[in-house]
């Protein structure tokens, strides 16, 4: 089973606030970027991945992601202003609904810079055994990809506390094992430093070599 994914990228300015502890303001932007260029890159390499949408409204983001190959599309405003995260994902699920509309459609975090591409096809592949389904964050409380086979609504619930909402909503949870690099999303400094562990892809290495991190 060959799947899309939809990967969501908010403006680079107001990626990652809460990394204030380890970069800077000035530094953050580019973080962001490598962690979505390391992720797009490892995404497309995976063998059950047909293509990746990107939803942003970041130009620069936009035009990085797709010099890598990824098809990319802005955010579907309301009344003028983003509708936020949950929203970008059915605007991009629904423009790749509309066609392919036999494809199964995953949403995946933009922030899994640890990502390897065999892992992430062990994930896709049990997802392909249930009608939705979801993957934990490795925080245990949050998804790094949710997954729609076809013929049935993503249905997207992100935000605090999603992995108990998309459980709430009917998505199958999978544990499917060795898949860390999958579940490593970044969010705060420990994150980062966990990613680093696991070993990031080369944009990811890059930028966080230019910083300081306790343990590293």
């Amino acid at each position: 089973m060959q799947w899309t994914l939809v990967v969501p990228v908010k403006p680079l300015a107001r990626a990652k606030s809460r990394l204030s502890d380890t970069a800077a303001d000035a530094v953050r932007p580019g973080l962001a970027l490598a962690f979505a260029q390391d992720t797009v890159a490892a995404a497309l390499a995976a063998a059950a991945v047909h293509g990746v949408v990107v939803v942003t409204d970041d130009p620069l983001a936009a035009r990085e992601l797709a010099a890598l190959g990824a098809r990319t599309v802005p955010e579907n405003p309301r009344n003028g202003s983003p509708d936020g995260l949950n929203a970008a994902l059915r605007h991009g699920t629904a423009m790749v609904r509309d066609i392919r509309p036999q494809s199964p459609v995953a949403a995946l975090n933009a922030d899994l810079p640890a990502l390897r591409p065999e892992e992430l096809t062990r994930v896709l592949n049990a997802a392909a055994e249930f009608p939705r389904s979801f993957l934990p964050d490795a925080a245990g409380t949050g998804t790094t990809l949710l997954a729609a086979t076809p013929g049935h609504d993503l249905s997207p619930v992100f935000g605090p506390g999603s992995r108990l909402r998309h459980r709430r909503s009917g998505a199958v949870e999978l544990a499917p094992t060795a898949v860390d690099s999958v579940r490593q999303d970044v969010d705060t400094g420990d994150d980062l430093r966990a990613a680093l562990g696991l070993g990031v892809g080369p944009r990811t290495a890059a930028a966080a070599a230019r910083l300081l991190i306790p343990g590293q």
